[in-house]
């Protein structure tokens, strides 16, 4: 019994030697992911038995949005402050703005425009654009506009509503209004189009009143009628024929008065459409030899001028024109109206005279036209009576 005790133990050492070495070469396929506290298996990148079970989907790659354009100040050596609306700046100081976008463009007052004496800058850095004025005027006093440019090849086009703009003060302590060389400066009042004054204050704390020249009062300005903007001066919204004259601004800042630039202001009586035609012939078939009228009207708004002009076949042969014009007041359901004719007047008409009869109406806003035809025919012989 020894010996086979014996034989045995050493068998079964073997063995034992053998499954280690069998479980030390099967591959691990668990992955720090699969040993998670509940005992499940994350599905993702860790996990390519459950990848492998779905189908891939092909994700469409999706454009990153434009990123928004704004304006900064540099107000000190690595100090920016975002701008507003308005920006107050001090005459005689330097102005520096940065606007976000490659590349940008600048738009400035049409004074800078013509004439900066080299004191306006613009770079473009590969961020950002830059505008940078120096020594600036009451003058410069208006509107800055940064637009983002969008660019294919070499050519580029603004994105005019990704433009952000800011009204710039440049306050000056002898200038309340933004210089003009004018010292008249005529304005026409449209009955359907709003009339602007522009008196510029170089100052947003400056108090500016609107004033009549002849006879000498203050205007009053109640905000719907008349109203003012500091931005842009004083806006009339639905001129009068009242309204016209010679208009000056006042504006007050501390012990300081001054005023502004006059504005002579002429009244026009604008119409609201084109003027619309009616022609109409004497008789739209005429015997060689006799007279034709080809009368134009027009029905319209009072005090409105309307001008006519004729094309009619005679032209092509030289024949001269013979008009005769009115303006009268006519009652339209219960309404005055203006009635303004033509009457195209053709002596003798013979063949040449054959053809279409074009009125064209034109007023300040534009013009219409309207047509006719006449047809004429051949003299009347006298009929011999007949033989029995």
């Amino acid at each position: 019994m020894k010996w086979r005790v014996l034989l045995v133990a050493p068998l079964v050492s073997i063995l034992i030697i053998q499954f280690g070495m069998c479980q030390e070469a099967e591959p691990n396929t668990k992955t720090k992911a699969d040993k998670r506290p509940n005992g499940k298996a994350k599905v993702g990148k860790g996990s390519g038995k459950a990848l492998a079970s779905k189908p891939r989907v092909k994700s469409t790659p999706q454009t990153p949005k434009a990123a928004q354009t704004y304006l900064t100040q540099v107000v000190d050596k690595g100090k920016f402050q975002k701008v507003g609306d308005t920006l107050t700046i001090q005459a005689g100081d330097t102005l520096e703005m940065r606007c976000k976008g490659n590349p940008v463009q600048w738009t400035v007052p049409a004074y800078l425009q013509e004439d900066d004496e080299g004191r306006l800058r613009m770079i473009q850095h590969e961020r950002y654009g830059t505008l940078i004025l120096a020594n600036a005027t009451a003058a410069d006093t208006g509107e800055y506009t940064c637009y983002p440019l969008y660019c294919e090849d070499k050519d580029c086009r603004k994105e005019y509503v990704k433009g952000v703009k800011v009204f710039i003060f440049f306050s000056d302590p002898q200038e309340l209004f933004v210089p003009s060389s004018d010292y008249y400066e005529v304005l026409r009042l449209r009955t359907n189009w709003p009339t602007i004054l522009p008196c510029q204050v170089t100052s947003p704390l400056a108090k500016v009143t609107l004033h009549q020249e002849f006879p000498p009062m203050e205007v009053k300005v109640d905000g719907t009628e008349i109203s003012f903007d500091n931005k842009k001066g004083f806006t009339i919204h639905r001129p009068k024929q009242y309204h016209a004259g010679s208009l000056y601004c006042v504006a007050s800042l501390g012990n300081l008065r001054q005023s502004s630039t006059k504005y002579m202001l002429i009244y026009v009586n604008y119409p609201a459409a084109p003027p619309t035609p009616a022609v109409q012939a004497s008789s739209n078939t005429v015997a060689m030899g006799q007279n034709l009228q080809v009368t134009c009207t027009v029905v319209g708004e009072q005090d409105v001028v309307v001008d006519f002009t004729w094309e009619y076949p005679g032209q092509k042969i030289g024949r001269p024109l013979y008009t005769q014009d009115s303006v009268q007041t006519v009652q339209v359901d219960g309404q005055n109206r203006q009635r303004s004719q033509t009457v195209l007047l053709v002596d003798e008409i013979r063949e040449v005279d054959q053809g279409t009869y074009t009125c064209t109406a034109q007023n300040l806003v534009g013009s219409r036209s309207a047509s006719t035809s006449v047809k004429v025919q051949s003299a009347r012989t006298t009929n011999k009576p007949k033989k029995l």
